[in-house]
């Protein structure tokens, strides 16, 4: 479990606060991979994406290729819904914030710079994310010498915690409104 019943509501943010900063850390942590829900087209679109870095501000950053269907949807709808799930705690998150996209910009830049060189042709091919192509390894036969690499930003609004219990379920919900202040919820 990640908090009870009788911790304070101060106490769980902190703990809360930990957890997330250690999944943008700890390769292994689950954290580290977090669902992405964006508005679409004609539907909605989830995707699991890397979490990067958490800044001071609390702002998930996410590595993605300037190009890729999720980047058009966000220029069209910046609203998204991010889902971290512990299965061992049996603790889920879901946060509700606006994106930012960060190309060819000073934030960008530092992060690129992280890049392993190894890793780099991921945001390098010729063809856009999604291309069909005839076989794999096609779309990693070309590539050019800049990047289409952009940082995709998501600033929270709000975060609801659900923990799992036998003994039952609690839930929480910060609000940037209110100062991060948390209040309970009926599960």
């Amino acid at each position: 479990m990640l908090f009870s019943a009788t911790d304070s509501l101060a106490d769980i943010w902190q703990t809360l606060l930990h957890e997330l900063h250690r999944g943008a850390l700890d390769l292994k942590h689950p954290f580290r991979y977090l669902t992405l829900a964006t508005a679409g087209t004609n539907f909605p679109q989830v995707r699991t994406v890397v979490l990067r870095q958490i800044s001071a501000d609390l702002e998930f950053l996410v590595y993605t290729d300037v190009r890729s269907t999720k980047v058009q949807e966000l220029l069209e709808v910046p609203r998204v819904s991010l889902h971290f799930y512990h299965p061992k705690k049996q603790v889920q998150v879901r946060v509700k914030a606006l994106a930012t996209i960060h190309l060819e910009d000073e934030l960008a830049q530092v992060h690129w710079n992280r890049v392993s060189e190894k890793r780099r042709s991921e945001y390098q091919s010729k063809l856009d994310p999604g291309t069909r192509i005839a076989a794999p390894a096609a779309g990693w036969e070309s590539t050019i010498e800049s990047s289409h690499f952009s940082v995709l930003k998501f600033s929270p609004l709000s975060l609801e915690i659900l923990q799992l219990a036998r003994e039952g379920h609690l839930r929480i919900q910060f609000d940037l409104a209110s100062g991060w202040q948390g209040s309970w919820l009926v599960p």
